[in-house]
């Protein structure tokens, strides 16, 4: 079920995050001329003649290198080309091949997968076409050249990459399928929760803490309709994470969430909420997934009158940039109220599809200005001109200002939540980008 995953490598500073924003369509890693800046991989889903792909940024690799965050980045990227189906391997035209991409060469060729030669920064095209020669000696096939900043050569690296893709799973696309990644710390119950849901005992269930190694998808159609559930490793302390396996599985876990359209954040009733399980919960909540708070175990929690209500407060008190997100309090075990889920479900995944229609959504701004009027600093007032939505999941609007300086936090959030209250939104982050009226803005 999922898409082709397609891994960027290469030594630092060849222009893998410029070339990766290019094919994302905004500028999702960070850019800037220091060697190193991309640490961890990004993710992205992008399209190519039809077919939808997952693009993986990585850090560049210095293979020697004993520096500690080097040769962490040069573990992220070898994780990344294990899971990759495709591996686009990026050079630098203007210094021809180095010792380390020879290095990064043979490493790449051990790992067997199919590998697309890159050659960026070819920005005089026919000029620079003539120094392609030099990276045959690397042995890996045909280079490509490209200049990732001036969009040339992009097309012929696309087409390279897709003739090397799997061939599609049938229901790939399919925008009826809704991909629910189970997330939380390990021995929470994910597996657990899942087999209950499926009716079988499809992953592994044990008590041992980080038995489930990778992300396994599971299909489902019911009455409710059709899922694809994803259960992932639990992510542990990065201070406990010592095995090059369970560091494989937290990036799956990460990449579970970018694939799934509604994770069901798991918490133990017993423990409560931890500051792992915030961070886990963050990640979702940064990837603009919609999001329950599942509360498992509940059937072992010692319970009295106005326990649940307690216990919620909790929750949103330690997550509280959660607030939108419902909680269910479920025993995957016993499967108490686990049936509930499917509905719950459906209906974040909904909302975090939701759009609006810009007249209606003006409506809600215009009466919230006019409830609570917009902020003034040194005598310049805030002017909202109008708001529009940009897309979904998560729902992202634009609003258009006279200066956006005077657009303070505190009245972004009034606005969100006077979107709310009108639209429910439950179970999805709301996104506001905020804009001068004179500035271009690109959806």
């Amino acid at each position: 079920m999922s898409k082709p995953i397609v891994a960027i490598i290469g030594k630092p500073n060849v222009g893998k995050s410029t070339f990766f924003n290019y094919l994302a369509g905004s500028r999702i890693s960070i850019v800037e001329d220091t060697p190193g800046v991309t640490r961890d991989r990004v993710y992205a889903e992008t399209n190519w003649r039809g077919r939808n792909f997952t693009l993986v940024d990585t850090g560049g690799i210095e293979p020697e290198s004993d520096d500690i965050i080097l040769s962490q980045m040069r573990e992220q990227a070898n994780l990344a080309i294990s899971m990759a189906n495709v591996i686009i391997f990026l050079t630098d035209i203007r210094q021809g091949v180095t010792a380390a991409d020879r290095e990064i060469a043979l490493m790449l060729k051990k790992s067997g997968k199919p590998i697309v030669l890159v050659c960026n920064k070819a920005d005089n095209f026919d000029k620079d076409r003539q120094e392609i020669y030099e990276f045959y000696n690397l042995g890996i096939g045909e280079p490509f050249p490209i200049s990732a900043s001036n969009a040339l050569g992009i097309g012929d690296v696309l087409d390279e990459i897709y003739n090397h893709f799997p061939e599609k799973e049938d229901g790939e696309d399919d925008e009826n399928i809704i991909k629910v990644a189970v997330i939380g710390k390990p021995n929470v119950g994910k597996s657990s929760l899942i087999n209950k849901m499926l009716g079988e005992n499809r992953a592994i269930v044990s008590n041992i803490a980080g038995t489930t190694r990778d992300a396994i998808d599971s299909e489902l159609e019911n009455e409710f309709g059709k899922y694809v559930f994803i259960d992932t490793a639990g992510i542990r302390r990065k201070s406990k994470v010592t095995e090059s396996i369970e560091k494989f599985s937290i990036m799956r876990t990460l990449l579970a969430v970018e694939r799934a359209d509604v994770c069901l954040m798991m918490i133990d009733a017993l423990e409560g909420v931890t500051d792992q399980d915030a961070k886990i919960a963050g990640e979702a909540h940064e990837a603009g997934k919609g999001i329950i708070i599942v509360v498992n175990k509940w059937d072992e929690y010692e319970k009295e009158t106005g326990t649940l209500e307690s216990y919620k407060k909790d929750i949103y008190a330690r997550l509280s940039y959660l607030s939108y997100a419902p909680i269910i309090f479920i025993s995957a075990k016993t499967g108490q109220r686990v049936q509930k889920l499917y509905e719950m479900i459906n209906h974040v995944a909904e909302q975090n599809a939701l759009r609006i229609n810009t007249s209606t959504l003006n409506q809600v701004i215009n009466e919230a200005i006019a409830i609570v009027q917009p902020p003034t600093d040194k005598g310049k007032r805030l002017k909202i001109f109008y708001g529009t939505q940009a897309s979904t999941k998560p729902p992202t609007f634009v609003i258009f200002v006279n200066n956006k300086e005077l657009f303070h936090f505190s009245y972004e959030r009034y606005i969100v939540n006077q979107i709310r209250k009108e639209f429910g939104l439950e179970g999805t982050p709301v996104r506001i980008i905020v804009r001068e009226k004179s500035e271009k803005f690109e959806i």
